[in-house]
């Protein structure tokens, strides 16, 4: 008989955050207590195939792991409920899983397509379910939610690809400038452009495109960003809030020498001109009031488990809603678990209360 359970970790996948999944997936699976877990590493490439890996943790981190993995696919009848994995022969062989963990950056991970695998699989998941992860994804609809809850949002509006060019101008000057264009369903602030007149919306169009069908145009929030991690809820439905953290952007971001004027990709996993204060420096109620913005949020979009709330706070202190991170970074320059550093949780304790938390949900 099995006495530990058995966690697969998911990790890659085929947006444009891969590398960013094999940073966090190496630093997760270096601290799961294997006393307490069975850990089968799970990797998705770019291409889509589905590997297990054994081998050395710096393999993942450096992008060389998949050489050495083994053809798996997670299968959705629940009689496997886990892994079938190739033999040599050419046969499958089904290997028992117990909780997902999936540690997968945007679309194809973290937007309830994997969430939603594991659902019909009969497999608890670590983290958000497939229709919170599914809303938290859409930018738009999430906004929707969170103003209901009572939770300030940027103004703002949608697009597809059938609406024309002069659509687009003239519901912007309508809005005001600068503007923020966003793919609808996207992380890491990739395909993110900041808009700061009529000229730059066409290219800006263009880059959000490449990554998803449909767009998000936001008046741009005067202050800057703040985040909090959130882990929960208990038994007794309360969420443990980690420390609030501050992005404060260096002069050559803010000017648009580099970052583009934002917190984009390159300066969220660099830090080249850019610093992340945590815990933030702003009063302490200010910093209770993001916890409980973020808290309403997480509640109104159905989250569970582990997600970062990332707040925009103005100069007049009014808190205004981002976006949910479902899965966040387990990066060395990650936030979620600096936040929860700061509030008195290691990363290895983090990690296992997210395990606990998943395995007692499919008890």
């Amino acid at each position: 008989m099995r006495t530990k359970k058995t966690v697969a970790v998911l990790f890659g996948g085929t947006s444009g955050e891969h590398a960013v999944s094999l940073q966090s997936a190496a630093a997760v699976l270096e601290v799961i207590d294997r006393q307490c877990y069975d850990v089968i590493a799970v990797g998705i490439t770019r291409a889509g195939r589905w590997l297990r890996y054994d081998g050395p943790l710096a393999a993942i981190a450096d992008g060389s792991w998949e050489a050495a993995g083994t053809p798996c696919l997670l299968s959705p009848d629940r009689a496997d409920h886990g892994l079938l994995c190739r033999r040599p022969d050419g046969s499958f062989r089904a290997v028992p899983v117990d909780i997902a963990l999936p540690i997968l950056h945007g679309r194809g991970g973290e937007d309830g397509t994997v969430q939603g695998l594991c659902e019909l699989a009969g497999i608890p998941v670590a983290g958000c379910g497939t229709l919170a992860s599914a809303l938290c994804m859409d930018k738009h609809r999430a906004h929707l939610l969170a103003a209901q809850a009572g939770v300030a949002v940027p103004r703002g509006f949608t697009l597809t690809r059938a609406d024309s060019a002069e659509t687009a101008a003239a519901r912007a000057e309508a809005l005001g400038w600068p503007l923020f264009v966003k793919p609808l369903r996207a992380g890491s602030s990739l395909g993110v452009t900041r808009a700061a007149a009529r000229e730059a919306l066409p290219a800006a169009l263009c880059a959000a495109l490449r990554y998803d069908d449909e767009v998000l145009v936001e008046k741009a929030v005067p202050g800057f960003e703040v985040g909090c991690a959130v882990l929960g809820p208990d038994k007794n439905g309360a969420l443990l809030l980690g420390a609030v953290d501050e992005i404060e952007l260096g002069a050559a971001v803010q000017s648009g020498a580099a970052g583009g004027g934002f917190f984009d990709y390159s300066e969220k996993y660099t830090l080249q001109n850019s610093a992340i204060h945590t815990p933030a420096r702003i009063p302490a109620e200010q910093a209770q009031a993001v916890k409980q913005a973020a808290a309403a949020v997480y509640r109104a979009l159905g989250c569970r488990g582990f997600a970062r709330v990332d707040l925009f706070l103005t100069p007049a202190g009014e808190i205004v809603f981002n976006e949910v991170n479902t899965i966040p970074g387990f990066t060395a320059h990650s936030r979620w678990p600096a936040m929860m550093r700061a509030a008195g949780y290691g990363f290895a304790q983090a990690v296992a209360m997210i395990l606990a938390q998943a395995g007692e949900a499919g008890a």
